[in-house]
């Protein structure tokens, strides 16, 4: 009789409930039973958030189809992330970081060209908007959904209700077989060789588990409270630790992308739901209490005291391994870099699929383990870099938070790279590939920040009076065939009601 190889999970939220369906899809074949347990007493959150595209991978892998769950997590469609007020003296009030499309084959190579001439101080277009699909959709409010005429594939995100998400992959997991405990875990226990061996309740019940996957939150209770794996934190460039959440109604028409809005001391997110929209303000409780905060948030978004506004705080950083013995963190229990780009599920989402393919790979044994570490810490790390940069490049005045991110200098040697050859007027598409960068943020993403943020040169004196020749996006009539193809989506409030 084939013995069944356990895997067990701790928690439950989208990370758990992530973990507990890809594994079952990975695993289907192999002998292996999984089980969540998750606590009853624990609260989810469930503020609007936001993904990278790679969550829509998540649902193609798993075969669900968009009808079923948007509806249930009152989703919405993501195609670009605006930022405003970030870099208010280069110009530039707002800027885009649009989802790469296919369709943005035809345009990648202006939008770095120009930016490279633009940084030789050539005044022509470098507004990423103008050069990616995308850009046009989200000023348009249309969804990303294509007609089958269509001929270019689109990559695009989701807004979601992250508490909801949880639920419904719950229901799906354990209508797939996964067993579903609820019980407060009072400990861990070991094996001699300092694995763990089961997880005990307050009910006196234990579960036991050949493999632990730690999904508890920044409470961590496997990989940090038992293994004691050392935590390292960012706050020495990443300063925000807290955020305070205050729901308003409904956005019409219905936006197609996350907003981030910086102000005195961090910045506020706007989410777009289809029931209501999720704000958060994110920022330092180094410079500002909570309940300023508070009335910033109140302030930005006009709405009165009554409405009751919820208190977060945030653990900025990553253990130093994610993988220890038979333990693998995942999500809050493990690292934690502040939502600004939408890569908290993102980089659950890769940890799950890295490992199973590790794990697979090595026989269910941990052969790989130090492989799968190297791999991730690498990713988080170069998520930071770019996360980073957004507040190393901010050109704001108005407060001393602002000050002291731009003459922040804790930077790895990877972004001192990168932005001495930008600087330097060198080929910047060359230096990601040379650190391989394009898997974490690619070309054109680095592109959009950069230039987003004007991070150029003043303009020469004496412009050429043939300009236009030297402006791709001109030559290349971007603008003429993206209105042409935007023609072909449809509004985002009728793609949601289909």
């Amino acid at each position: 009789m084939t013995a069944f190889h356990q895997i067990t999970i701790v928690g439950g939220g989208t990370a758990g409930w992530m973990a507990a369906n890809l594994l079952a899809h990975y695993f289907s074949q192999k002998p292996v039973k999984i089980t969540l347990v998750e606590s009853p007493d624990v609260g989810i959150v469930g503020v609007g958030e936001g993904s990278t595209p790679t969550l829509k991978r998540f649902f193609t892998t798993l075969g669900i189809d968009e009808h079923d769950w948007m509806p249930a997590c009152h989703a919405t469609y993501k195609v670009n992330i605006r930022f405003d007020g970030w870099s208010p003296e280069s110009g530039i009030a707002s800027y885009s970081h649009p989802f790469i499309s296919q369709l943005d084959t035809h345009s990648e190579r202006a939008f770095h060209v120009n930016c490279l001439t633009r940084r030789l101080g050539l005044d022509v277009i470098t507004q990423p908007e103008r050069f990616l699909f995308n850009g046009y959709l989200a000023q348009q409010h249309l969804a990303p959904k294509t007609p089958a005429h269509f001929p270019f594939r689109m990559e695009y995100g989701y807004h979601f209700d992250s508490g909801l998400l949880g639920e419904y992959l719950k229901t799906r997991a354990t209508a797939y077989g996964v067993r579903h405990i609820q019980g407060n875990i009072t400990h861990a226990s070991t094996h001699p060789d300092g694995s763990i061996a089961s997880v005990e309740l307050d009910d006196g019940s234990s579960v036991r588990g050949d493999l632990f996957i730690d999904c508890s939150g920044f409470r961590s209770l496997l990989l940090q409270s038992t293994l004691n794996e050392p935590f390292v934190s960012f706050s020495d460039n990443l300063f925000n630790d807290s955020a305070v959440v205050i729901p308003t109604a409904v956005k019409s028409p219905l936006p197609v992308e996350t907003r981030a809005t910086a102000l005195p001391h961090g910045w506020a997110w706007q989410i777009p739901l289809t029931h209501r929209t999720g704000n958060g303000y994110v920022y330092s409780s180094a410079y500002i209490s909570a309940d300023q905060a508070e009335q910033e948030l109140r302030q930005h978004l006009g709405v009165s005291d009554d409405i009751t506004a919820r208190h977060l705080t945030m653990r900025v950083g990553q253990t130093r391994r994610q993988w220890v013995n038979n333990c693998l963190g995942l999500g809050l229990s493990q690292s934690f870099i502040e939502p600004l780009e939408a890569t908290a599920l993102h980089l659950v989402q890769l940890g799950i699929e890295i490992f199973a393919a590790h794990y697979e790979k090595g026989g269910l044994t941990a052969r790989y383990q130090s492989d799968f570490n190297t791999i991730m810490h690498e990713r988080v790390e170069r998520v930071r870099d770019y996360i980073v940069c957004h507040y190393k490049l901010n050109t704001r005045s108005d407060t001393a938070y602002w000050h002291d991110n731009r003459n922040n200098n804790h930077l790895s040697e990877s972004l001192l790279q990168l932005l001495d050859v930008w600087y330097r007027k060198g080929d910047i598409v060359q230096e990601i590939q040379r650190q391989n960068l394009q898997q974490h943020f690619g070309v054109s993403s680095w592109h959009c920040l950069l230039a987003g943020y004007g991070a150029f040169p003043p303009v020469s004196g004496n412009q050429p009076a043939d300009l236009r020749q030297h402006d791709l996006f001109y030559d290349k009539d971007i603008g003429g065939l993206f209105t042409g193809c935007a023609m072909n989506f449809p509004a985002h409030d009728v793609a949601l009601t289909r």
